[in-house]
């Protein structure tokens, strides 16, 4: 399973930052190397292989694949928890509806 972090930017009562909570993925595909539209493809067979509320983390190369993923939970009512740009990868968590 991977961990990463998300950061919720919203400041608490107090004006503190809140701690840094961490995402753990049940699953993790990795599209690298992948086009449109296969990283939404292999994200659709993966999550149909989920239980609500599992965590799916997708590693993509494709730059559009930050929009896709977008458009793809709006339409699926899938939830997107983050989206992290690390070097050249784009790195997807969604959460199974």
């Amino acid at each position: 399973m991977a961990t990463m972090r998300a950061v919720n930017i919203a400041r608490s009562t107090s004006g503190q930052l809140p701690m840094l909570q961490p995402i753990t993925a049940d699953k993790e595909i990795d599209t690298r190397g992948l086009n449109c539209p296969l990283p939404i493809l292999r994200a659709k067979k993966a999550l149909s292989d989920m239980t609500t509320g599992q965590v799916l983390k997708i590693v993509a190369t494709d730059p559009g694949s930050m929009r896709d993923f977008q458009a793809f939970c709006k339409q699926t009512g899938n939830e997107l928890l983050i989206q992290q740009t690390i070097n050249k990868e784009f790195v997807h968590f969604l959460k199974r509806r």
